[in-house]
């Protein structure tokens, strides 16, 4: 198993009572029984691990001899550490999220860490528990929508219409999130061994989901000003991929945007070309200056929008969509059915409202955004001066640069300090962003600043080692090494 997958495996190893070596041992030992360690899979040399989760190596030797001696691995000099073919049965496991995002999310955090890794609203509007408490249902209505809530879809359609994107309602899906609008269609678009475009850094959802298609990645490369379009372009060329997925506006994670002419050619060489073109509009709502928004791509031409309100809102509320031709909507829809029959009407009644006055939701929510996104940098720059934090034009998150170490290194540490922080190098297939952080500014002002608080300790414990071992080096990635 790749080592930076091993290291996401075992997320918040560290966050509990009691040595080091044990905390890591029951972490080991919960892998090894749920069956997401196999028996006979390699794990790393006592030093390469010790390296990855900045511990010394006593600490890891300590885990693999308890688990020795419990009979769920075996060490043998010179076939290395391996997990014990008798910890298991030998029937295939289903492959499961191993993402640091969803981890987080998944597993119970202890009340003294700081969730500095999944970016989404703390606290709901106002307008949602009203429009909650007076939300009413139609008679004769037997609930089931696979496509959505009529009056959704055309509320949506109506959006984009405004945006210069003439949409109707047929063109229009209701999903689950903005995540189930992007698994319906890698598992309608996407076979087993098809290749797909996609920048590095990327959103770590989109990856999984792509790992679990048994998708090819080719990635390109994210700068200041988006995705390198003429590396896309030709990336389309050479592989004729099922499907390209890219984040134009406040790019997650490095906030970047693309400008309008590169989005166009970016478009026109889709559609030329015949490529699937996904433009993930979920962060697109959170521009931090005032003046007009840029134009989706889809006013370019034929391009698969995917939206939510999980950003201005509030995840807890399920509501996203996919905007296409209105044939592709009808398959997903049918796709859709299969799985759930619809998605939660009374939360679709409530987006209803919600989208009919949406604007001063809006900027409500980017107004805070933009006061946090402010605080945070500055917080950075007065306690963490080395490290690299460029302004963002909207979103939700800092894209940061450690001024030497790892990542995922640093990020153990940062755990054992009380903050959890997303490493680089989860989102970037190229096998780059070693030394990049994403941080979000969701938080209140004050956990922001206990936060930055936390992390400078944590720094000022990594640093001196990281700064003598030098840069960790970094094999190039697969899908499955680096999508964690």
């Amino acid at each position: 198993m790749p080592l930076d997958e091993l290291v996401a495996r075992l997320g918040r190893w560290s966050a509990g009572r009691g040595p080091l070596y044990l905390l890591l041992a029951a972490r080991f030992r919960q892998l090894i029984d749920e069956g997401l360690l196999a028996p006979g899979v390699l794990l790393p040399p006592d030093r390469r691990l010790a390296g990855a989760l900045a511990v010394g190596r006593t600490t890891v030797v300590a885990a693999y001899d308890t688990l020795r001696q419990e009979g769920r691995l075996v060490r043998r000099q010179g076939s290395g550490t391996r997990v014990a073919s008798a910890a298991l049965p030998a029937e295939p496991r289903v492959r499961e999220t191993s993402n640091p995002l969803f981890l987080h999310l998944l597993e119970a955090t202890p009340d003294d860490v700081i969730l500095m890794s999944c970016a989404a609203p703390v606290d709901p509007p106002p307008e949602l528990a009203e429009a909650y408490r007076t939300v009413t249902f139609p008679a004769g209505d037997l609930g089931y929508h696979p496509a959505g809530l009529p009056p959704l879809r055309e509320m949506i359609a109506q959006r984009y219409g405004a945006r210069g994107v003439p949409t109707g309602p047929e063109q229009v899906l209701v999903t689950t999130g903005a995540q189930q609008a992007l698994s319906l269609l890698t598992r309608l678009l996407v076979a087993p061994g098809d290749g797909v475009l996609l920048e590095a850094p990327t959103y770590p959802g989109a990856l999984d989901l792509f790992r679990e298609a048994a998708a090819v990645p080719h990635p390109v490369a994210v700068g200041p000003d988006g995705v390198d379009v003429a590396e896309a372009v030709a990336v389309m060329e050479r592989h004729r991929t099922a499907l390209a997925y890219v984040i134009p506006r406040f790019h997650n994670p490095t906030g970047s945007t693309l400008p309008p002419l590169a989005g166009r050619r970016l478009v026109e060489a889709a559609n030329g070309l015949g490529v699937p073109l996904v433009d993930d509009e979920v962060p697109a709502d959170l521009a931090f200056g005032a003046g007009a928004p840029s134009p989706p791509l889809s006013s370019y031409g034929d391009v698969i929008g995917v939206g939510s309100l999980s950003k201005v809102v509030w995840g807890g509320l399920r509501i996203g969509w996919v905007r296409g031709p209105a044939p592709l909507i009808a398959r997903l829809a049918r796709l859709k059915a299969i799985h759930d029959l619809g998605t939660d009407v009374p939360a679709q009644w409530v987006a209803t409202r919600l989208l009919a006055d949406f604007t001063p939701i809006a900027a409500a929510r980017t107004r805070t955004l933009r006061a946090g996104h402010d605080h945070l940098r500055a917080e950075l720059a007065r306690s963490l001066p080395s490290w690299s934090c460029p302004p963002a034009e909207g979103g939700q998150t800092l894209w940061v640069r450690l001024p030497y170490g790892d990542g995922v290194a640093f990020a153990q540490v940062a755990l054992r300090h009380g903050v959890a922080v997303l490493p680089g190098a989860t989102m970037d297939a190229l096998g780059g962003s070693t030394r990049c952080l994403r941080l979000h500014f969701l938080l209140p002002p004050d956990v922001l600043s206990e936060a930055v608080a936390r992390l400078a300790s944590a720094w000022a414990e990594y640093a001196p080692q990281a700064r003598s071992d030098g840069p960790r080096p970094v094999a190039p990635a697969t899908l499955n090494a680096i999508v964690v």
